[in-house]
């Protein structure tokens, strides 16, 4: 079976031109792919300690708080599909590499919303950074699922965003030090007036020096993608409109599948934003900011063992059933954490992300099963569907300043007992 990628190029098994062609660099290609999950995924990470630093600064409730991951998958649905308009025309390396030069700027964005003491701002910069991710991962999910035998794409998958689990992993540890230490020392509800603009300035400067440094990284990279970009032979698609992609939902799998992914994502990343704020009260483990915000890796890293487990699992048992057996532990754990107090609550909320491991990478590709030549559009259709993490979250918020952190945990879990049941629906290959 030739080798179709999910995005509007395809990867081809004969040189063009005097370009290396894909089956003589694979190793070296998925290298890429994987350091590429590790850089979206760590970067989108640290939104879950930007958060509470924001909400302090700015005294905003959970819901304006939540604004933050709005803008910054909002852009998912903005960008994805004209991403794929991206790659069908310059192809996947130099489509990386614009991924990432916009990833730079949005970082770069952060010092003139530092210097203005805007909260619009923070979000115009995260909207920028996230359209940059939002390119990079129409580049990198199809791409590692066309790098190999079509049978373990599903495990393949996973392992890959095992990388991205890492990512996740190590940077809100660190961000957790960087960005949330000074939150412990000075309350900015007691500020007022020109202290609280001069605090508000001082502490924004704390980020801009995180996101800068990552600015650096961030071109360094895009240098070394371009100077590889010839690695990768390509042939053109067929041409096609973006908007001919939204004829794929009349298909009722891929359909179900793309709605799993708007609540999976959403649902994933509520629960991350909240862990911080949650995991202060008093009821759960009372601890401070940085050293709640310590803890935002072990949700994230216990999706890191999960891929890898799961990497193995997929491939001796149907993906469908493993989704549905994920989804109803997950809505277990949220029932314990909601009606429990003290480390059992906590602990039950970070044991989530063990089993949230597989969730993303088996969507997906339980929801392209079958589309054959029309994957292209199917993968840039359902990035567009990662806008449930800016919609989720706020609803999430929304609950959160109604009731209570512990009752808004009910709207997760309403988006993974809709996933439960498209694992079930799924369960048989396509």
């Amino acid at each position: 079976m030739a080798l179709h990628s999910a995005s509007p190029a395809r990867v081809v098994a004969d040189p063009v031109d005097s370009a290396p062609h894909a089956g003589a660099d694979l190793p070296d290609l998925r290298i890429f792919v994987f350091a590429l999950f590790f850089i979206f995924g760590g970067i989108t990470s640290l939104n879950d300690v930007l958060i509470p630093k924001l909400k302090s600064l700015f005294t905003l409730s959970y819901a304006q708080a939540m604004l933050v991951q709005s803008a910054f998958f909002a852009a998912y649905f903005i960008v994805s599909l004209p991403a794929a308009a991206i790659v069908r025309r310059i192809g996947y390396m130099r489509t990386a590499v614009v991924g990432l030069l916009t990833m730079t700027g949005g970082c770069l964005l952060f010092i003139p919303a530092s210097l203005s003491g805007m909260f619009v701002l923070f979000l115009g910069a995260l909207f920028v950074l996230a359209a940059g991710i939002t390119v990079v991962q129409v580049v990198a999910n199809p791409l590692i699922s066309a790098l190999g035998a079509p049978a373990s794409a599903h495990s393949r998958l996973t392992f890959a965003q095992a990388f991205n689990s890492l990512g996740t992993t190590v940077f809100p540890y660190v961000g957790s030090i960087l960005i949330l230490g000074s939150l412990a020392k000075v309350d900015p509800a007691a500020l007022a007036g020109p202290a609280l603009d001069a605090f508000r300035t001082q502490e924004t400067h704390v980020i801009v020096r995180t996101y800068a440094g990552l600015a650096i990284a961030l071109a360094a990279i895009a240098l070394l993608v371009w100077l590889r970009r010839h690695r990768l032979a390509e042939a053109p698609a067929e041409e096609g409109g973006m908007l001919r992609a939204f004829e794929l939902l009349r298909r009722p799998r891929f359909a179900f599948g793309a709605l799993c992914i708007f609540l999976y994502v959403g649902a994933e990343v509520a629960i991350g934003s909240l862990i911080v704020d949650y995991l202060m009260q008093a009821s759960v483990f009372g601890v401070g900011a940085v050293e709640a915000g310590k803890h935002v890796p072990i949700y994230w890293g216990g999706a890191m063992l999960g891929r890898f487990v799961g990497a193995w699992l997929l491939r001796v048992c149907a993906p469908g059933k493993v989704l549905a057996a994920a989804a109803g532990a997950v809505i277990v754990l949220l029932l314990v954490s909601a009606n429990s107090t003290g480390a059992l609550s906590g602990w039950a909320l970070l044991a989530i992300g063990l089993f949230n491991s597989i969730m993303f990478p088996t969507i997906f590709s339980l929801a392209c099963e079958g589309l054959g030549a029309r994957a292209a559009e199917g993968s840039g259709l359902i990035c567009v569907a990662i806008v449930g993490g800016a919609i989720v979250p706020l609803l999430t918020g929304g609950a959160a300043d109604a009731a209570s952190l512990k009752m808004a945990l009910a709207v997760p879990a309403l988006c993974y007992a809709v996933i439960l049941a498209f694992g079930a629906y799924a369960r048989r290959p396509a």
